[in-house]
């Protein structure tokens, strides 16, 4: 399989990828095209059909895996295919595994080490409420192993919600043996948890999108409410804990224009905010150096509002 990752300019491709999205369009002229986007588990590419009469055209729609006949072209620097043709493949054709992105770590070793956090709380109503979604709830553990962190940007891939939550408490933990003066059971629990709504704020893969309650309310709120309902089964769950664990996870985006609801007023939550970050920011230069093949100057990215370069590697006679 001619994986999207590999492509080059002026490649003919002939082979089935997902059809992520397909939408009819107008050039400036007024003569109709499809816009396309093709996925596979290495990513995503736009694609155009320029001819409305090419065979096949008309017989796939989005979310249907279809065997492409076209040219790999560049326009304006950014790589897309030209379909010539294309096929409504059957199920048989294809694994669906070769067309979702997933994470390069092992799930159930990153969720092992997730739930031997969870052992280490020593609060009893923490480590109840730990336990009713990641050891009890069979449900929440299926779609939180399967989910992603985001819909691009950083760990948008099957089990990039674990991994992401993994890498915060694995930094949180860090944190409280450099900063004796957080309390790890709080700020273990937030992390854990921080990030939890995401099962609730996108939809399952391959479509990955943002649900109509990922619209209206977000991940934030929505975390914040499944923690309180966990909470309210809990017998006598001590309120100032609570709230205390509501508020990390209220203000663990830091800022209200980075979408937060509360700025932090915790230790507790400005360390999860950190942690948050760091590790977002770091998967998200990781996948930007992985997917380019260019070294030194990268260009100007408006994440980190900066032009980024690729590290040299070190020659000999280096210091």
């Amino acid at each position: 399989m001619k994986y999207i990752k590999d492509m080059k300019e002026g490649e003919r491709i002939i082979d089935i990828y997902l059809c992520k999205h397909k939408q009819s369009a107008l050039t400036k002229n007024g003569k109709p095209y499809e816009n396309v986007i093709l996925q596979d588990k290495t990513g995503t590419m736009d694609a155009k059909i320029w001819d409305p009469n090419s065979p096949g055209i008309s017989d796939f729609d989005s979310l249907d895996f279809i065997e492409v006949h076209g040219e790999v072209t560049n326009f304006n620097g950014v790589l897309q295919v030209n379909i010539k043709r294309a096929r409504l493949c059957k199920e048989g054709e294809y694994d669906p595994k070769e067309y979702v992105p997933v994470s390069s770590k092992d799930i159930d070793e990153m969720y092992a080490q997730l739930l031997k956090y969870v052992e280490s709380i020593k609060n009893p109503y923490l480590k109840e409420l730990l336990e009713s979604f990641f050891v009890k709830d069979q449900d929440f553990i299926e779609a939180f192993r399967n989910s992603s962190a985001a819909k691009s940007i950083h760990h948008g891939f099957v089990g990039g919600l674990l991994e992401h939550t993994l890498g915060v408490t694995n930094l949180c933990n860090y944190y409280c043996r450099a900063y004796p003066i957080l309390k790890r059971d709080l700020l273990l629990t937030a992390a854990m948890c921080h990030d939890i709504g995401k099962i609730r704020e996108f939809s399952t893969f391959p479509l990955n999108d943002y649900t109509d309650d990922g619209q209206l309310l977000g991940h934030i709120v929505m975390g914040s409410q499944m923690i309180g309902e966990a909470a309210a089964k809990i017998p006598h769950f001590p309120h100032v804990l609570l709230t205390e664990l509501q508020h990390c996870i209220l203000a663990h985006h830091g800022k209200y224009e980075f979408g937060s609801p509360k700025i932090p007023s915790l230790v507790e939550a400005l360390a999860l905010y950190y942690a948050d970050d760091t590790d977002a920011k770091m998967e998200t230069m990781k996948e930007i150096l992985e997917n380019t093949t260019e070294t030194g100057w990268l260009g100007y990215n408006r994440l980190f509002e900066t032009n980024l370069r690729a590290s040299r590697a070190p020659e000999e006679g280096d210091l």
